[in-house]
């Protein structure tokens, strides 16, 4: 079936806006996009969508999420003063209260937002990747759901690898086109150098993309620059090797094998214009995370100096235990006017914009979606501008990044299939999905 969707703005983001524009999808694609008076003439028979008041934009780019992890909304917020802390409660919570199904369950519920908010397209980080495989899958969104690896200690290397390799092709039974599998090395404190040139091996000769927390926190930098802090305390108390390399988590990732992999590397914050020129080199991408970034403490990545460098940055909620919504519109906001307290004016909403959607694709390495043309996946989402916060509306660039939220969409489509629509998500049995979060909540107040 053909179908026309028409709004006041068309913003195909690889072109210029469109004024009462619409866009024409024939099952998973956009077959023509203009001016509505123009594709109605074409289009006589098609079934005609008119939003009004409203902005067709191409799908929003989630590129770094934990959905495993949405049944934590609020859980560690006494802890966010200690990332160790922290890290060491949500550990403990997932390991020893969390069987499958909850998990299951709580991708579910974190993609069920996320398709509520216009998000299309999920690049997840997951130590239990099967179930927020499936949970994706089953909402028909797009997504990488990278398979998560931990080990700092270098005896226990090969147990760890094949522990991946297993988890990877048990992914790999279930991918689909639309949702791939990855891997992802944790991070420089959890995973020892002689296991991360294996997985960077394995990576490439499995064409497998790769994601990588980096240069996050305080702790990770003392850690790797002259082997104190917290992390440093840790490994000696569980008496694990560990020589400090006395450079950057950046150069670390280089000398190990992992930039080869033209990783996604996620948040940044600790870099300098070397480590931007390396990444740069390497063609990695950047999976922006500021409100993650404040909300622990961590600091606030240089995201204008990413863009000033030409690197591909895209925008991420990361998990709702750091977080506590998934909302890429207003992660656009957050990170252009933390930008701005730096660069005047810069990064502008159209930039913004452009982060959240195609340039987020181009960080995760996917093509053919974040844009709106003629041939490419019909994953975009309507967001309504008439809202008393958005009235008057001049510039659509603007009212979108500075005005709106997911709150004001109104339709999500991932290749061409409604899946959120009239306040509904259609692929999901929301309800009873919620009465399953209740119950793990309950179960998660057991934890000390």
């Amino acid at each position: 079936m053909t179908k026309l969707y028409r709004a006041r703005w068309v913003l195909p983001i690889s072109a210029a806006v469109i004024p009462d524009g619409a866009i024409v999808v024939e099952g998973d694609r956009i077959s023509a996009i203009g001016p509505y008076a123009d594709l109605a003439v074409r289009f006589v028979e098609a079934a005609t969508e008119d939003f009004g008041e409203a902005a067709i934009i191409p799908g929003l780019i989630n590129t770094h999420t934990h959905l495993e992890l949405t049944v934590m909304r609020g859980f560690l917020e006494q802890q966010e003063s200690d990332f160790f802390a922290w890290l060491r409660k949500l550990t403990i919570a997932r390991l020893e209260q969390l069987n499958d199904d909850d998990l299951y369950v709580s991708a579910s519920w974190g993609i069920s937002e996320a398709a509520r908010a216009g998000i299309t397209c999920v690049g997840d980080a997951s130590f239990s990747a099967l179930q927020s495989l499936k949970a994706v899958s089953d909402a028909g969104l797009r997504g990488i759901i990278y398979q998560e690896s931990f080990g700092p200690d270098p005896k226990l290397v090969a147990e760890n690898f094949e522990l991946l390799q297993n988890n990877v092709a048990a992914l790999r039974a279930v991918e689909t086109p639309m949702v791939r599998a990855g891997v992802s090395p944790h991070a420089p404190y959890t995973v020892c150098g002689s296991q991360l040139e294996k997985i960077s091996s394995f990576a490439i000769g499995e064409k497998l993309p790769l994601m990588m927390h980096v240069a996050e926190s305080a702790f990770e930098e003392m850690l790797m620059r002259d082997g104190s802090g917290p992390f440093a305390e840790n490994f000696r108390k569980r008496g694990i090797e560990w020589t400090t390399p006395r450079m950057s988590s950046i150069r670390y990732l280089a000398e190990h094998g992992v930039l080869e992999t033209q990783p996604l590397l996620t948040h940044c914050i600790h870099v300098d214009d070397a480590d931007l020129e390396t990444i740069k080199q390497a063609a990695a991408g950047i999976a922006h995370c500021p409100k993650s970034n404040a909300k622990l403490g961590h600091g606030r990545a240089p995201f204008a100096k990413f863009l000033q460098k030409g690197i591909a940055v895209g925008l991420g909620s990361d998990s709702m235990a750091s977080n506590n919504v998934c909302d890429i519109l207003e992660e656009a906001r957050f990170a252009t006017l933390t930008a701005r307290s730096d660069e005047a004016n810069e990064p502008s909403a159209e930039t913004a914009l452009q982060s959240a959607t195609v340039n987020g694709a181009r960080a995760m390495g996917i093509s053919n979606v974040g844009f709106l043309e003629a041939g490419a996946q019909a994953d975009f989402a309507v967001v309504g501008l008439d809202g008393i916060h958005q009235q008057p509306s001049f510039d659509p660039y603007a009212a979108l990044i500075f005005s709106s939220s997911g709150r004001d969409v109104k339709a999500t489509v991932v290749a061409g299939r409604e899946v959120f629509r009239d306040g509904h998500v259609t692929t999901i049995d929301e309800e009873r999905i919620a009465a399953r979060v209740r119950e793990i909540g309950e179960k998660l107040k057991r934890v000390g």
